[in-house]
């Protein structure tokens, strides 16, 4: 199912286990995948909520909405609530839109931004993110990195031979 997943994204869905079993939760939530997201890449999370301490207020935030529960043997595989997988098909989605072949974890905060009804979309909303301008920032960032990895406009046969008709 994770194919198309980034490392960095499956590791997303492996902290987003964690922490939904640390919650007793029986299933993995979007607000889990979102902990999960700032767990995993600090640059992301500092890039759009800008702050370092984002994992520890968002955890005290869906500490005080959730019902902590006994934890769960990290062991026992959770299943992904119906959010959770609208989420996925949308980061998907996402990836495609933006012309990506991967899955990070970028079109995983665009999934969670286009679930609208669910608690992570609200924490994230309530902390200025648009979905709108998170897309057009990871575009732009995208189109930057295309942009510098191009090739130079000389090619290698013209940076290190000689045209001998030229002489």
């Amino acid at each position: 199912m994770f194919e198309r997943y980034t490392e960095k994204a499956r590791r997303v869905i492996f902290f987003a286990r964690y922490e939904a079993s640390q919650f007793g939760s029986p299933y993995i939530e979007t607000e889990h995948l979102l902990l999960g997201l700032l767990r995993e890449d600090k640059a992301l999370a500092n890039r759009f909520l800008r702050s370092h301490q984002a994992l520890e207020s968002i955890r005290k935030q869906v500490e005080a909405h959730t019902t902590i529960r006994e934890k769960v043997s990290t062991s026992v595989d959770l299943p992904l609530s119906h959010e959770c997988k609208r989420v996925l098909a949308y980061a998907a989605e996402e990836a495609e839109n933006l012309g990506h072949k991967h899955i990070g974890t970028e079109h995983l905060l665009l999934g969670l931004l286009r679930e609208k009804k669910c608690f992570a979309a609200e924490i994230l909303e309530e902390r200025g993110l648009r979905l709108n301008h998170v897309r057009e920032e990871i575009a732009r960032s995208s189109s930057e990195k295309v942009t510098a990895n191009r090739p130079k406009e000389s090619s290698l046969l013209n940076e290190f031979s000689r045209d001998l008709t030229q002489a």
